[in-house]
């Protein structure tokens, strides 16, 4: 059973860092393309970034590209996303994504 599990969201002030962790099992981590995206209140799911089986090959949304940073470690079959500089606009619950699954998401409250 693929199982994707976010932690590390909460609440940060405007100007702030969080650093998201997405622990998967059930699945080869190390041969999928894995993603972040993002659901703000009232608003549709957005894609925020992607990253390559490898590692070597990320994209990023143009309102993360900067300011976030998606990575993996393959050994630990872990996701993450450094996020810096948040602003009030990326309160959101983020979700880790890969294999056609998706986890029940973390909160993130950027907020002063």
């Amino acid at each position: 059973e693929v199982q994707l599990v976010e932690s590390g969201g909460g609440l940060v002030q405007p100007g702030g860092s969080l650093r998201l962790s997405c622990a998967a099992s059930g699945f080869t981590f190390s041969a999928y393309i894995m993603s972040w995206f993002r659901r703000a209140p009232g608003k549709g799911l957005e894609w925020v970034s992607t990253i390559n089986s490898g590692g070597d090959t990320t994209n990023y949304a143009d309102s993360a590209r900067g300011r976030f940073t998606i990575s993996r470690d393959n050994a630990k079959n872990t996701l993450y996303l450094q996020m810096n500089s948040l602003k009030p606009e990326d309160t959101a619950v983020y979700y880790c994504t890969g294999v056609n699954s998706r986890g029940q998401g973390t909160q993130v409250t950027v907020s002063s």
